[in-house]
């Protein structure tokens, strides 16, 4: 059964690889959107970005941030992840570098985007709440195969802010 879930990803180093779990159809509700349609977005500028993003994630179950190797440092993830901590939605992440590419390659595993978001009161992190699944294999082949017989029960284990 499919998960309506917001999908949060480096989109041109990763959108390979993201196009390959959705295509699983275990998240529902999310498309990737066209390199020229993304363009013609952020070509409008930062609030009409942020526009998209909240309205995109506004009536998903779930937030997915699916985790390359330069997901981390990326502007608009670290949005995504705030905006779902503050909307209370179930969080997660799943590290996807170990998929190959479109030119067969995989990438090195990018650092835990959740690691940057602290609390004033305290030395935890999102990290500290917000699990992150690894998934296991020798090759792209059975990190694809462990993430389809996985991600639902990923998703539905997604940590949520009471």
């Amino acid at each position: 059964m499919s998960r309506s879930s917001f999908v949060s990803f480096h989109y041109q180093n990763d959108h390979w690889r993201v196009q390959q779990i959705l295509r699983m159809g275990a998240i529902d509700g999310q498309e990737i959107m066209p390199a020229q349609k993304w363009e013609t977005v952020k070509a409008r500028g930062d609030n009409a970005v942020q526009h998209w993003i909240d309205t995109e994630m506004a009536y998903k179950g779930a937030v997915v941030v699916l985790i390359g190797s330069q997901t981390a440092s990326r502007r608009w993830v670290k949005y995504e992840i705030q905006k779902a901590w503050m909307s209370r939605k179930p969080l997660l992440g799943i590290r996807i570098h170990a998929l190959k590419d479109e030119h067969q390659r995989t990438a090195t595993a990018g650092s835990n985007p959740f690691a940057q978001f602290g609390f004033s009161d305290s030395r935890l992190t999102y990290a500290d709440f917000v699990p992150v699944f690894d998934p296991p294999g020798y090759d792209s082949t059975q990190v694809y195969a462990s993430i389809k017989n996985n991600i639902e029960s990923w998703i539905a284990s997604g940590y949520r802010r009471s």
